[in-house]
């Protein structure tokens, strides 16, 4: 164990925030240690837009699901895959942009490797941090409110700040269940590995909840959870705007 390992199984999703502001010298320490994470042959197609503006994070909060925490953090962000940028450079060349599926999963996967790494830099300088992606369940209206222009997609927010809470850490897959030797697991463990896992999870919900849930209380767990969140489709809205903004799937 070493401390970049201890400070990353600390991670906890932070919902509650003090007032104080985040220092600029860290916003920009934590952008740099992001720039540093793998990027494809060095395309880096990703943005980080900060939104200061008091009235369009209220806005925020209405758009991404009332969450209030989007305002009332000490900084906000909006992450994005970005493919502006090459396309400008094409097209000041008089080149046609026809990179297809494979940019714009370049710029999902750019974006998220940089924004891990930005949140691990900020907490290992005290913060805590919360990603919002609630920011897609309405990106039409996110786009008229920030303006995003042809070629750039709005992934999710992040919310960073001093916490003013120390949640409990949410217990995960046990190693086993996602480091596998060679080949896929027979459907039969990984089920009965899943149900081992969902025992710790409602005992999580349950110790975080304060007690024994009463006969008129649901049991919360984890395989419950899973089929109610893929049984049916969700912001179907995502596609159609990605599409808009030049993503392509072929």
């Amino acid at each position: 164990m070493n401390a970049v390992i201890e400070q990353m199984l600390a991670h906890r999703s932070i919902r509650r925030f003090t007032d104080e502001p985040v220092e600029e010298a860290h916003v920009a320490a934590a952008i740099e240690a992001g720039q540093m994470a793998s990027t494809s042959a060095s395309i880096q197609s990703y943005c980080i837009i900060r939104i200061r503006s008091v009235e369009r994070r209220n806005r925020l909060i209405e758009l991404t699901g009332n969450q209030t925490k989007v305002a009332r953090c000490g900084a906000f962000f909006v992450v994005c895959g970005d493919t502006r940028r090459h396309r400008l450079l094409a097209e000041r060349a008089d080149e046609t942009y026809d990179a297809r599926f494979e940019a714009f999963l370049l710029a999902i996967v750019d974006a998220t490797l940089f924004a891990q790494n930005v949140v691990l830099a900020f907490e290992s300088l005290g913060y805590g941090a919360c990603y919002i992606g609630g920011l897609r369940n309405d990106l039409p209206q996110v786009q008229e409110l920030l303006g995003f222009p042809h070629g750039v997609y709005p992934l999710f927010g992040l919310c960073i700040g001093h916490p003013d809470q120390d949640p409990m850490r949410r217990p995960r897959l046990p190693l086993e269940q996602v480091l596998f030797e060679e080949q896929w697991p027979e459907d039969e463990a990984m089920l009965a590995a899943m149900d081992e896992y969902d025992q710790v999870v409602a005992d999580y919900y349950q110790a975080r909840e304060g007690g024994s849930p009463d006969a008129t209380t649901p049991r919360r767990d984890w395989n419950s959870q899973m089929i109610e969140k893929f049984i049916a489709p969700r912001r179907v809205s995502v596609a159609p705007y990605y599409r808009q903004q030049g993503a392509s799937l072929d």
